[in-house]
């Protein structure tokens, strides 16, 4: 993995850098001053009242105001009042290294250095005429070149923006910068002897000398000064509070207050941040369906890096790049600023992607930040496709995003093919278990209905043996109990019964006149036919002879001296 040095690269856009004091036109007289910021003393010692002065300067007018510290922000104005022939209530006096200043503040509240620049704004007042106006919004429309020596590490920096471009809430077109090219020097110093409001620790600003007039542009946010403001971005309020809290417990939490803090700072048009621990990122972007994957882009961020405001305001919130980002990406970010936040980082570094990628960020110097981790998640492991310095461009981005993204896409395209054949494997082996539960299933349900079905029939059969043997044993227990069959040369009245069955076969027997009916009932049913089964009927004339009384006689129901009958089962 290789990291792109820095160079004369040029970054096209507004960048946060050196605030800058100069006059409104390069034909005014300028002074300036450098500014140190210190620590107020531990010891609170009476002294003398210190004398402040102010250069103020008002569209092509420049006002030197000398006060005590112990004056107020609106003594400035009533004097501007009288100089200007400005009313104080339609003033808004601006440049202040501080948040909040009102005409009640006292100077000495604000730990001002003995030399300082202000400007006025009067937006409820008329602009000037229109021949100024319109050289103005010529101006306002040119491109400024600022190129920026960095002493200390003998770099140079070329940066370019538009006339509309703001230092401190005036832009570029009336800061008094040289059109087209103007040349800038930063560079370290420690502070110079201390006062007695001074804290007795060292502190360093950083020192921007102009290359017209003798200028000093002073505590530039980009070179690592905590107060200021440069191109329409308070330095003051940037540092307020940290990107992210130290030893945050939870990495959600602490992507929370990344996200408010980088609103804050950059304004709302900015990549969507994962709020989430590393790992939960890693399970959105990697390992939903093939379909659903996307890249993870790693936002590396540093506070002290002069590339930071730069890259965060022209590059990271470029609406192309944050559209590209948002429907292609998901993006994670982590604040290096503080040691404990860079260490935790380095070890979730070592634990996902391997020592070798730890170690190539750990060797990388605050000016080299911000970095850029381009991830794609593969099957064994998870991939670093590119490693983005701070030191690049809007197009340049979006050129190494893209170059990613195919790199990703045909990467994608065979993941989803072979997911798709993975995905029809697995439907035609689930079809086929399918078929084979159901096939199953059906043998389960035949089987249980055939043992079912015996089942059924043997208990029938059981039954039918039953019912066979209770009705044998009715048949013998009749055939035993009937009277003996009376000779045919018996002198008693005998009748002679002939019985024909529905087979078709006859039996014939004779019984005594005087037997009752019910005799011929049991012979019937001894031979297998109980009469209430049977019906039992006369020929002539026709008639069912088991509706008659039993207990009559056969003389008496005139079934004598013979008759043949016939056997017919009820309905």
């Amino acid at each position: 993995m290789s990291f792109s040095e820095y160079g004369g690269d040029t970054l096209h856009g507004p960048a946060y850098g050196p605030t800058s004091h100069s006059t409104a036109a390069s034909s005014t007289p300028s002074s300036s001053s450098a500014f140190r910021h210190v620590v107020p003393s531990r010891q609170i010692v009476e002294r003398q009242p210190r004398m402040l002065d102010f250069r103020v300067e008002y569209r092509d007018r420049n006002v030197d105001v000398v006060l005590e510290d112990s004056s107020t922000v609106g003594d400035i104005k009533h004097i501007l009042e009288n100089e200007l022939q400005i009313p104080a209530t339609k003033m808004l006096l601006k440049g202040w290294k501080t948040g909040d200043v009102d005409d009640s503040t006292v100077l000495k509240t604000l730990h001002l250095p003995k030399n300082n620049s202000l400007y006025v704004l009067t937006p409820d007042l008329p602009p000037p005429s229109s021949s100024h106006s319109g050289a103005l919004q010529e101006s306002l429309n040119q491109n400024f070149m600022l190129i920026v020596t960095h002493r200390e590490v003998q770099r140079e920096y070329n940066l370019n923006f538009s006339g509309s471009s703001t230092i401190q809430e005036m832009t570029l077109a009336v800061s008094g910068l040289t059109f087209p090219c103007h040349r800038l020097t930063v560079g370290r110093r420690s502070s110079p002897v201390q006062t007695r409001e001074q804290s007795e620790e060292q502190c360093t600003d950083v020192h921007m000398v102009s290359d017209s007039d003798g200028d000093d542009f002073e505590d530039a946010t980009e070179f690592g000064v905590d107060d200021g403001e440069m191109f329409g971005v308070a330095s003051s309020a940037l540092r307020k509070s940290p990107m992210m809290p130290e030893n945050a417990e939870n990495e959600g939490d602490a992507l929370l207050q990344f996200t408010a803090e980088f609103s804050s700072r950059y304004g709302d048009c900015h990549p969507v941040y994962f709020i989430g621990s590393l790992e939960a990122a890693f399970q959105e972007a990697f390992y939903g369906k093939a379909r659903d994957r996307k890249l993870l882009a790693i936002y590396l961020h540093h506070d002290e890096s002069v590339l930071t405001n730069v890259f965060c305001s022209q590059m990271l919130c470029a609406e192309s790049i944050v559209s590209y980002l948002s429907q292609n990406f998901i993006t994670w970010a982590w604040d290096m600023t503080k040691e404990a936040n860079r260490a935790r980082f380095l070890t979730m570094c070592t634990r996902h992607f391997g020592s070798v990628v730890a170690q190539t960020i750990r060797t990388q110097k605050t000016d080299q930040f911000p970095l850029f981790l381009i991830i794609m998640g593969k099957r064994s492991s998870n991939e670093v496709l590119n490693v983005i310095q701070g030191n690049t461009t809007v197009d340049e981005l979006m050129m190494r995003l893209m170059a990613a993204m195919e790199i990703f896409s045909a990467q994608q395209q065979e993941d989803i093919k072979d997911e798709d054949e993975r995905e029809a494997r697995e439907n035609v082996k689930r079809e086929q278990d399918e078929a084979y539960r159901i096939s199953l299933e059906a043998d389960r349900a035949k089987r249980e209905a055939q043992e079912r079905e015996m089942a059924e029939q043997f208990r029938l059969e059981q039954i039918r043996k039953e019912q066979e043997e209770e009705r044998e044993a009715i048949r013998l227990s009749l055939e035993q109990s009937l009277p003996p069959e009376p000779k045919e040369e018996s002198t008693e009245s005998v009748s002679k019964l002939r019985i024909r069955t529905p087979s078709g076969e006859f039996f014939e027997r004779r019984f005594l006149a005087s037997s009752k009916l019910q005799v011929v009932f049991d012979f019937v049913a001894s031979k297998g036919y109980p009469w209430e089964e049977y019906k039992l009927l006369g020929t002539f004339p026709r008639r069912d002879v088991t509706q008659l009384d039993p207990n009559k006689s056969l003389l008496e129901v005139k079934l004598y001296p013979q008759e043949t009958l016939f056997l017919e089962a009820k309905e």
